[in-house]
């Protein structure tokens, strides 16, 4: 039987050596948590975000650009694609639906983007009390507003747009027009959520006056009818293969999110692979320290295991003593280091939901119990070199010490 008795008067009375092994434990533990947890978030997190878009054509140029900007709304200066690609794809044999995607604008940091009723339709919009006017368009009229759930806009509300990000060059208030929010989308759990759609053919009118009335030498940011990029529905998986196929060239660019992502978890997977590394590293710095930390622990206590000894307590129930007291401190330092990484990943998540709108699911697998399990047992092992250490006195020379 482990006295536990024992054990807990040597811990009040080393408290110092206590506390330091257990919060070395729990530092080291919670860093392979957070490394394992947040890169599983991220992956799931980003997976759920791409799953409703099947393809995006956009104009060529870069596959993880076209796909940050489109599915997770990242702003970025999309190169236009024409709008004779839009045509061509709305008339398309092999596609369902092709909704275009116009960005430039914002409101409040909030991404406006220009669509039609096709992305919207099927979806649970929140009319409040003027559903009437819908029924010949998911806006409700030309420069209506449907909102993101996150958005924090109510039906009703006024949205005057900006062109470009501020602090940018060139950024402006577009003064001469505002969109009324007429419906709020459900929760969708990504960055759509932080989104302001609106007619597209309202984007194209606010910039195409705006370029009438400035010099004919000014940027143009949207040529009446182009796209930034376009949502295609594809009306099976063979046709969704050849439509890629058929708008990877010339100008055009088609891509499947997943399949950009995928490459995107590789790098990952890499960066994982290093930080894993590098919380590998730390555990053995730590267990190094935890062995120097013991050595001193059990010096301290030399006079008390000479006098068990002498007085013919077996060697068995001493190491079981020593080990025990050694395991309760590891196991509550584990134990601490997993509520800590679960606790710090859950922050992390949150901070990165802020900022892009993208919840990720923190969630404990099996794996990571498994994880959890194998520093437990490597621990035990490693504890009973100190352990053994402690009989290279005799009863004797411990008590002399």
């Amino acid at each position: 039987m482990i006295p536990f008795k024992i054990i807990y008067a040597d811990f009040k009375r080393l408290w110092g050596g206590t506390l330091t092994l257990t919060l070395l434990i729990a530092a080291a533990v919670a860093f392979s948590m957070v490394v394992n947890l947040q890169e599983r978030a991220l992956r799931e997190g980003s997976a759920r975000a791409a799953d409703r878009f099947d393809l995006i054509v956009g104009a060529a140029g870069s596959e993880t650009q076209l796909v940050l900007s489109s599915v997770f709304l990242q702003p970025s200066l999309l190169p236009l694609l024409p709008h004779h690609y839009l045509d061509g794809l709305k008339q398309h044999p092999l596609v369902e639906s092709a909704s275009p995607l116009a960005f430039g604008d914002s409101y409040k940091g909030m991404p406006i983007i220009g669509t039609d009723d096709d992305l919207l339709r099927g979806r649970d919009i929140q009319y409040g009390n003027n559903s009437q006017n819908h029924k010949n368009s998911v806006f409700g009229s030309d420069y209506g507003a449907i909102v993101g759930a996150a958005t924090g806009l109510v039906v009703g509300d006024k949205v005057i747009p900006i062109h470009g990000q501020i602090g940018s060059e060139g950024v402006h208030q577009h003064e001469a027009v505002n969109y009324t929010v007429t419906g709020v989308l459900p929760t969708s759990g990504d960055a759509w959520d932080k989104a302001i759609l609106v007619p597209i053919t309202a984007v194209w009118a606010v910039h195409g006056e705006e370029e009438h009335e400035s010099n004919a030498g000014a940027e143009k940011y949207h040529h009446e009818g182009d796209v930034s990029a376009v949502v295609v529905k594809p009306k099976s998986i063979a046709g969704a293969y050849q439509l890629r196929s058929q708008y990877r060239s010339g100008q055009s660019l088609a891509v499947f999110p997943g399949e950009v992502l995928t490459r995107l978890y590789g790098t990952l997977g890499d960066a994982r692979q290093v930080l894993s590394l590098m919380a590998t590293g730390t555990q053995v710095l730590v267990v190094i320290a935890i062995l120097m930390v013991i050595v001193v622990h059990l010096e301290q206590r030399k006079r008390q295991l000479g006098a068990l000894r002498a007085f013919g307590a077996p060697q068995r129930g001493i190491v079981a003593l020593i080990w025990s007291g050694l395991m309760l401190m590891m196991t509550i330092g584990i134990l601490l280091g997993v509520i800590a990484g679960y606790l710090a990943t859950l922050w992390v998540s949150q901070c990165i939901s802020s900022l892009y709108g993208m919840k990720l699911p923190v969630t404990i697998q099996p794996e990571d119990a498994l994880l959890i399990a194998e520093i437990w047992g490597v621990i035990g092992v490693v504890l009973l070199l100190p352990v053994m250490l402690t009989y290279r006195y005799s009863p004797a020379e411990a008590l002399k010490l």
